[in-house]
């Protein structure tokens, strides 16, 4: 039952992160967004990743499972794109004036 409450939560976290992405992408500015948060979010899916990695009887069952560290790994890659954005808007920002 606890895998299936942390998939569930990995799957809603995972829908939400396209569509951050796609709004930063847009909007084109860094207003509005945490560095600060997305860097804390981006450490807590890396401590999620390495608990897996640590963990003996997931690792045990690992083709059984694989799928939950897949879906760690498909937001830890939209943080890291929504990172990137921040960058991108910020720069976008300065040469704005804003």
């Amino acid at each position: 039952m606890s895998e299936l409450l942390e998939i569930t939560m990995i799957l809603c976290f995972g829908a939400s992160w396209p569509l951050n992405v796609i709004k930063s992408y847009k909007v084109r500015t860094a207003k509005g967004k945490s560095l600060a948060f997305l860097c804390l979010i981006f450490l807590g899916y890396i401590a999620g990743i390495a608990s897996k990695f640590a963990n003996e009887a997931y690792m045990a069952a690992f083709s059984e499972k694989w799928y939950v560290l897949f879906f760690y790994f498909l937001n830890l890659a939209m943080v890291t794109a929504d990172i990137l954005l921040y960058f991108r808007n910020r720069k976008l920002d300065k040469l704005a004036g804003i």
